[in-house]
C-alpha cells in the first residue's frame, strides 16, 4: 500500500485544525458517547448576569480568603438533626437522643409533645425544651440541645465543573474550595468567566461576584476567593474559542477588577514604591470613621 504524501497529510490535519475551531466557535461539541453534537447545551452568562457583574465596584464588602468571617447563629431547618439531652446524667427526664428535624419543622420528644423549632438558634430551642421537660418532670433540670448534622445549609456549583450538585455548607469554604469540592473545572471550563451569584430577595439589588480563578491558583491573589456564603451559587461558563479569538475587547474582566496590588516599575520620579496598575472602575466610597464617645460633661 502507497503511503500517502506528506503535503497531503499536512493539508488533511491542517483543514481538520480549522474544522475543530469552526466547530468550537459554532457550539459543536463531543458527547460523552464520543458522538457529536452540532448544538449542544452550554454554559453561558445571561444578559442580566453579566450586566451585573460589570457594575461591581474593585473593593467589594464581602469576606474573602485572608479576611473570613464567622456566619451569624445558625437557624435550625428541616434536614438538621439535634441533639436532645439532660444536662445532669441522673436526671429523672427521658428524653429521645437523636431528633432529625422533620419537613414540618417539628422534632418529637416522646411523652413531652411534638416541638416547632424550624427557624430558631439551638439556644431558643434549649431554653423551650428545659421549659417542657421541667413543667412534667420534677428536678428534670437544664437540657441541653446541640446541633450533631447540618443538612439545611448548602451551597451550589453549577456549569463546567466536574461533579456539579449542592454541598453541605461547613462554614470556612470558599470559591477555590467549592470547585474543587466539585471535582474540579472541566476541560471545556472557561478561567475567565466564573461567578458567584449570591440569593438576594426579589426587591433586593442582585450581587454578582466576578472569580478571577487563574489569578486564585497562580498568584495566591485572595481578592476574588471570597468567602462563601449558605445559598451561593458558583457558576463556571466554558469556553468559547470563536468568541475568544474574535473578541474586540481583548481587556479581560480579570484584569481590570482583579489584579490586586499589582505594580509597574522603574518608579515614578518623585514617588515613593511602585505605581498601582489598576484602578477601581468605579470609586469605592470612604470608610466613614469611628469617633467614640466623650466621657467629658459640660460644664
Amino acid at each position: 500500500m502507497r503511503a500517502l504524501p506528506s503535503s497531503f497529510v499536512q493539508q488533511l490535519c491542517l483543514l481538520l485544525s480549522i474544522g475543530l475551531m469552526v466547530g468550537s466557535g459554532l457550539g459543536c461539541s463531543l458527547t460523552p458517547g464520543g458522538g457529536l453534537v452540532a448544538f449542544p447545551h452550554r454554559e453561558k452568562l445571561s444578559e442580566c448576569a453579566e450586566f451585573v457583574r460589570q457594575q461591581n465596584p474593585h473593593e467589594l464588602a464581602v469576606p474573602r480568603e485572608l479576611e473570613k468571617t464567622v456566619i451569624p447563629a445558625y437557624i435550625v431547618e428541616p434536614g438538621d438533626v439535634l441533639l436532645v439531652q439532660a444536662a445532669d446524667f441522673d436526671s429523672p427526664a427521658r428524653l429521645p437522643t437523636d431528633q432529625p428535624v422533620l419537613a414540618d419543622g417539628t422534632i418529637d420528644l416522646g411523652r413531652y409533645g411534638r416541638l416547632m423549632v424550624a427557624g430558631q438558634t439551638a439556644e431558643e430551642i434549649e431554653e423551650t425544651v428545659t421549659h417542657i421537660v421541667n413543667k412534667k418532670t420534677k428536678d428534670a433540670g437544664a437540657i441541653t440541645v446541640r446541633i450533631i448534622e447540618r443538612q439545611s445549609k448548602v451551597f451550589y456549583v453549577l456549569g463546567e465543573v466536574n461533579a456539579p450538585g449542592a454541598y453541605t455548607f461547613i462554614g470556612r469554604e470558599t470559591v477555590l474550595d467549592g470547585i474543587l469540592t466539585a471535582g474540579g473545572l472541566t476541560d471545556r471550563a472557561s478561567r475567565d468567566d466564573i461567578i458567584v451569584s449570591r440569593p438576594t430577595a426579589p426587591p433586593d439589588c442582585r450581587v454578582v461576584l466576578p472569580v478571577c480563578y487563574t489569578n486564585i491558583v497562580q498568584l495566591g491573589d485572595t481578592t476574588t476567593n471570597y468567602q462563601l456564603m449558605p445559598g451561593d451559587r458558583i457558576y463556571v461558563t466554558d469556553r468559547n474559542v470563536w468568541k475568544d479569538a474574535f473578541k474586540k475587547n481583548k481587556k479581560k474582566l480579570c484584569e481590570r477588577f482583579c489584579c490586586g496590588p499589582q505594580c509597574r516599575c522603574p518608579e515614578v520620579p518623585g514617588q515613593a514604591g511602585c505605581v498601582p496598575m489598576y484602578h477601581p472602575p468605579v470609586p469605592c466610597p470612604p470608610t466613614p470613621t469611628f469617633v467614640p464617645p466623650s466621657n467629658d460633661t459640660a460644664p
